[in-house]
């Protein structure tokens, strides 16, 4: 495990109550830490800060390669810096890592990025924007779904980061054609009834049935759901400059939070 000294304070936090007041300060920011608090994934979590009212990181043990998730506004980045060389000697040896521009360095030299791609987390600011995309019947999938929805990622989204628990903690659409097929589906990374906040994930068209604005309807309907159930602040991560999912999304009313890195760091 990587060792490195620092004068910053490394604190462990474990009250749920005092972590979702500072992070419903900024919620659209802090969307996925404010699902996280909910089981089952609070569970599986570690928080961390350096600073009595400052940036939190998150490290989320699920899977081969756990998740560091530490975003800050532009101008706490050098704190977030501070907090995540503070934390270098209890990170994993390897781990997906979303940070605030200017995060990942931070973690160097002790860690090497095998994979870094920037990201824009963006929410939905205008719900009008989600009406013209409502027209076609995208309807709830559920665990019986699961070979289709394995089938439909397999041929449209391989790389994508899904577990089989989002179907039931939150909910999943999709659209089928004239033959049965799976051929489209919008779902929900993770989301908290409690909290009002959701994030959208998996966006996924089958390659055959693409340019008939069926990624549309799924999350336009998706989002439609959520706010039903209560969601206030509803976002996303996608990449930056994406071809498609950047003009889609932005057509569905969804606009640009900040700007972050994904990247796989392997201790060096």
């Amino acid at each position: 495990m990587p060792q490195h000294s620092s004068s910053a304070p490394l604190t462990s936090l474990h009250d749920r109550a005092a972590l979702a007041d500072r992070f419903g300060r900024d919620p659209e920011l802090h969307l996925f830490e404010l699902g996280d608090l909910d089981e089952p994934f609070w569970s599986h979590t570690a928080w961390y800060t350096a600073s009595a009212d400052g940036p939190v990181a998150l490290l989320y043990a699920v899977g081969e390669v756990p998740t560091l998730l530490g975003l800050a506004r532009p101008e706490r980045a050098d704190e977030l810096a501070g907090l995540l060389r503070a934390m270098r000697p209890v990170l994993p040896r390897r781990l997906l890592a979303h940070l605030t521009t200017g995060g990942v360095d931070a973690l160097a030299p002790d860690y090497r990025a095998e994979h870094r791609t920037a990201m824009l987390r963006m929410a939905l600011t205008d719900r009008a924007a989600l009406a013209p995309h409502l027209g076609r019947e995208a309807g709830l999938l559920g665990a019986a779904d699961l070979p289709d929805l394995l089938a439909l990622f397999a041929a449209g989204y391989p790389d994508n980061w899904f577990d089989e628990r989002m179907l039931t903690t939150g909910p999943y659409v999709g659209i089928r054609d004239d033959a049965g097929r799976l051929v489209a589906t919008a779902g929900v990374h993770v989301s908290s009834p409690e909290r009002r906040v959701a994030v959208i994930g998996n966006v996924t068209t089958h390659p055959e049935a693409r340019g008939r604005g069926l990624a549309a309807a799924c999350t336009a309907r998706l989002c439609e759901l959520l706010a039903e159930g209560g969601a206030d602040h509803i976002g996303l991560n996608v990449r930056a400059g994406h071809p498609a999912a950047l003009p889609l999304y932005r057509r569905l009313g969804f606009t640009t939070v900040t700007d972050y890195d994904e990247a796989v760091l392997a201790a060096i």
